[in-house]
């Protein structure tokens, strides 16, 4: 693929408009990454507007995440079979129209309705910006790119509450949804400009349809069974019912990729070690942010009372700490190698998490969260760079598609469990959750980080 990005060259070498690529697709995944979090402090007001539960606030943030990484690996196998310029300017016309039909929303399906679908195009899109970015760069400029990509997912996801909260304090929360309208066009004009066309990649195979649906399945059952948990329990026999049932979804995944003619993935990619380390770590990543943004916005509104403008002002220090985290792993990663990093990032995330777990207050909650966002920004680089370094660019859409399934997985996971762990707290009838959610990312985070120290290969593993 990198080679139709200078095509009268007759040998390979880097793309003079490489880092101006970057920063197309780069902005096309910031607004992606955006709608993770920018519905945040808005949920209190749409629940009030459209007279919503906490399960369906829950499915604002899920169901957008469950579309998104449900269907990226279809995305990212469509990317190496159909070129990715292509997919890119399908997902970003796509996510635009349904960002308008998110914001046009008056009932709880409406919005349900707009959420998935933009979900199903950021799937479109995500995956084959990252597999531009992935194929055009090389050696020591591709852990820098992956670098800057990574601080546009965590610091695009803490911004995402800042804007929430003037979007829904000035206009109202439909603009949330509407912005994606105005920017979408104007980037979709300038990508079809910028964006070279490219041959096929000669990429073998066809789209595994049965196999999307059953890992979006499994992954959706899941989440079900998370969210009810919350006011059912966890040990009842329906949670433990869903549970099974997500479980043998997954298994069905399994023999399906172990016996299509062209499944969606290569389990055998994600069994390599810096491919299943770098998975591993995104998903980690992902739910501890989703924890800081989904219940901090209840924290500070609901709890502290403070309006939504405050709120997202509140946490710009998570968005400065995100992007300082993310950038300063991508320039070091080189010399300290993965695993370092990785362990440090998460044992950073969990004594910020212990902050606001143990002491109550704006300012706890604010440096806590800003602290553990430092170690998470870190860790989003740490995983995308290890995942990635040695993918062959035949696999990069589909690997990119890997990350970027357990980032949205990770999301997904998160909201679930934290609404859950903080069920009382979200409904107003208790401030108990508050504690127990934080208190739930840090023992996360600190796990995460001995599973980390163990698994992460070293500096050039050929694992």
């Amino acid at each position: 693929m990198a080679e139709t990005m200078a095509p009268t060259s007759p040998t390979r070498g880097p793309n003079p408009h490489r880092w101006k690529i970057l920063g197309l697709v780069g902005v096309a995944q910031l607004m992606l990454i955006l709608d993770v979090t920018v519905v945040a402090i808005a949920l209190p007001h749409v629940g009030a507007d459209l007279n919503l539960e906490r399960e369906t606030l829950t499915w604002v943030v899920s169901g957008y995440t469950l579309a998104f990484g449900g269907l990226l690996l279809l995305g990212g196998r469509a990317a190496d079979l159909f070129g990715a310029r292509r997919l890119v300017i399908v997902g970003l016309l796509l996510f635009t129209a349904a960002s308008l039909l998110a914001g046009l929303a008056t009932t709880g399906p409406m919005l349900l309705g707009g959420r998935i679908a933009q979900g199903v195009a950021a799937a479109i899109l995500s995956p084959a910006a990252l597999s531009l970015v992935v194929t055009i760069f090389e050696g020591d400029e591709r852990n820098k790119a992956l670098g800057i990509w990574s601080a546009l997912g965590g610091s695009g996801a803490a911004l995402g509450v800042l804007l929430g909260g003037l979007l829904t304090a000035g206009p109202g929360w439909p603009w949330v949804f509407f912005i994606n309208v105005p920017v979408g066009l104007v980037l979709l004009l300038i990508l079809r400009v910028q964006l070279p066309p490219q041959p096929s990649t000669g990429a073998p195979g066809r789209l595994d349809i049965a196999g999307a649906a059953l890992v979006t399945a499994a992954t959706g059952t899941l989440i079900y069974a998370l969210i009810r948990a919350g006011d059912q329990g966890w040990g009842t026999p329906t949670t433990a019912a869903l549970l099974t049932t997500a479980v043998v979804l997954y298994g069905g995944f399994v023999v399906r990729q172990r016996l299509a003619a062209s499944p969606l993935m290569d389990l055998r990619l994600l069994l390599r070690r810096p491919v299943a380390t770098g998975t591993l770590l995104i998903l980690v990543a992902t739910a501890l942010m989703i924890t800081v943004f989904f219940l901090g916005s209840f924290y500070l509104q609901n709890h502290r009372g403070y309006g939504a403008l405050q709120t997202g002002l509140l946490f710009l220090p998570v968005a400065l700490a995100t992007m300082l985290g993310a950038n300063a792993a991508g320039r070091v990663i080189g010399r300290t190698g993965p695993r370092t990093l990785a362990v440090l990032g998460l044992l950073l995330a969990a004594v910020g998490f212990v902050i606001p777990a143990l002491w109550g207050g704006t300012a706890a909650m604010v440096s806590g969260v800003s602290l553990a966002a430092a170690g998470t920004g870190a860790v989003f680089a740490v995983a995308s760079a290890t995942a990635l370094a040695q993918i062959d660019p035949r696999e990069a859409g589909l690997a990119s598609g890997i990350v970027s399934t357990f980032h949205e997985f990770g999301a997904s996971l998160g909201a679930a469990v934290v609404s859950s762990m903080a069920a009382a707290s979200i409904a107003g009838t208790s401030t108990d959750g508050f504690p127990r959610g934080f208190t739930t990312g840090a023992i996360v985070a600190a796990a995460a980080a001995g599973l980390a120290f163990i698994i992460t290969p070293r500096p050039r593993s050929s694992n």
